[in-house]
């Protein structure tokens, strides 16, 4: 059977050539307080005794470049300042309450970028990879954003720091399913993590078993969203934030025992080798120019663009993880700046960072009109996505139309 056509030309060119992907609405939302490395230290000193690992830990605390790291809490939170780290009741009761509220803040965020009405979200694509109640943390999101019963939900496990593109993919994916049926898609995008609670758990293992758990010094709580349409039915035009145009997804072979987030009574447990770092930043020049390959519209003149051609929203996983790739694709820290900026001044907030990142780039002033976003996860697995942002506000600012 032949495609259906659509506008002219089969569903199937029209999908190659122009999937009408945009990204409308983005929020993020970190909780007021900040903390900096002294905060680890504190905690440290008040429950832990001296020891090699703890030692060699508390210094490289010192150093990941990290000012401040964003948290639910002070350093005298309650669940952390307990007798014993809390238990995985206890943090999903947490989350349930902070989760929630930072979700639904960056989710009204969105929104009103977006500018439409509640009633029009379709489909809802989530991911966490600090809560694992049933039902899910979207269920209460959505039910305190007054989202219609019937709404498509997706609540995505398994898939760690490169959750955020995961779920804009997956929600591309839904998105062109309801374009081929001639269908509206108005998709709620959201990742949410509280990290910093597990602090102690961190703390516990280092103590009891010696080792070193640099995952400890690295990660912090935020939520984020995003608005994706596939442009059907739409009454008004409105200007996208971003155009979606090919996005990548691959497992790093030999690699699951690297990198991973493995639950635990005490909540979840941080799995991250020193091999990290080299095998990410390795990785992504393939991956790159795989998919620009895959893109024809990006030629120019009949050749490929460099990567350093593009503006750049990478996971800030690590600060070897920045400077690996930015040293990798012979970039510099302009191409960077949005992931440096939010990395210095957040931390790593897992799922929810790449979002944050690709909020924090389109308000930095003048920049190209492609943009790469990468981001590694649990696996390895690889998430890599080109941005297109219109014209009309690459410079930061909309401009009027000229006829």
């Amino acid at each position: 059977m032949s495609p259906s056509a659509i506008n002219g030309s089969t569903a199937h060119d029209r999908f190659e050539s122009n999937l009408n992907l945009s990204i409308l609405g983005l929020g993020a939302e970190y909780p007021p307080f900040q903390l900096g490395p002294e905060a680890l230290e504190t905690l440290a000193n008040r429950f832990y005794p001296p020891s090699t690992a703890l030692s060699k830990v508390l210094s490289i605390n010192r150093f990941t470049g990290i000012d401040t790291r964003a948290a639910i809490g002070t350093v005298d939170h309650p669940l952390v300042n307990q007798p014993n780290a809390p238990n995985i009741t206890e943090l999903s009761a947490c989350f349930r309450t902070e989760g929630v509220r930072l979700s639904v803040n960056a989710c009204k965020k969105a929104i009103a970028e977006w500018g439409g009405s509640v009633d029009e979200i379709t489909h809802v694509v989530s991911t966490t990879c600090t809560n694992s109640a049933n039902p899910g943390f979207d269920h209460y999101v959505a039910t305190e954003l007054g989202l219609r019963s019937g709404v498509e939900k997706i609540l995505l496990h398994g898939i760690g720091c490169s959750g955020g593109l995961a779920a804009i993919r997956a929600a591309s994916n839904l998105a062109l399913g309801a374009s081929f049926r001639k269908k509206s898609a108005r998709i709620l995008v959201l990742a949410c993590e509280i990290s910093s609670l597990l602090v102690r758990s961190e703390l516990d293992s280092i103590d009891k078993e010696e080792k070193m758990r640099i995952g400890v010094c690295l990660f912090s709580d935020c939520a984020s969203a995003a608005i994706l349409s596939n442009g059907v039915g739409e009454d008004e035009v409105r200007s996208p934030i971003y155009e979606l145009l090919g996005w990548k997804h691959e497992i790093l072979e030999n690699t699951d025992k690297d990198l991973g987030f493995d639950v635990d009574p005490l909540g979840w447990k941080v799995v991250l080798t020193p091999r990290v770092p080299g095998m990410a930043s390795a990785a992504v020049s393939p991956a790159f120019q795989g998919m620009i390959k895959s893109l024809p519209e990006l030629r120019k003149d009949g050749k490929l663009p460099t990567a350093a051609d593009f503006d750049w929203a990478l996971h800030p996983g690590g600060s070897t993880i920045i400077t690996g790739v930015e040293q990798a694709m012979n970039l510099t820290q302009d191409h960077l700046r949005a992931s440096y900026e939010i990395y210095v001044n957040y931390g790593n907030s897992s799922s929810a960072t790449i979002m944050a990142v690709m909020d924090k780039l389109r308000n930095m002033g003048e920049g190209r009109e492609h943009v790469v976003a990468c981001a590694f996860g649990p696996g390895i697995s690889l998430e890599m996505m080109v941005l297109r942002r219109p014209k009309n506000i690459i410079d930061g600012l909309p401009t009027e139309d000229v006829d």
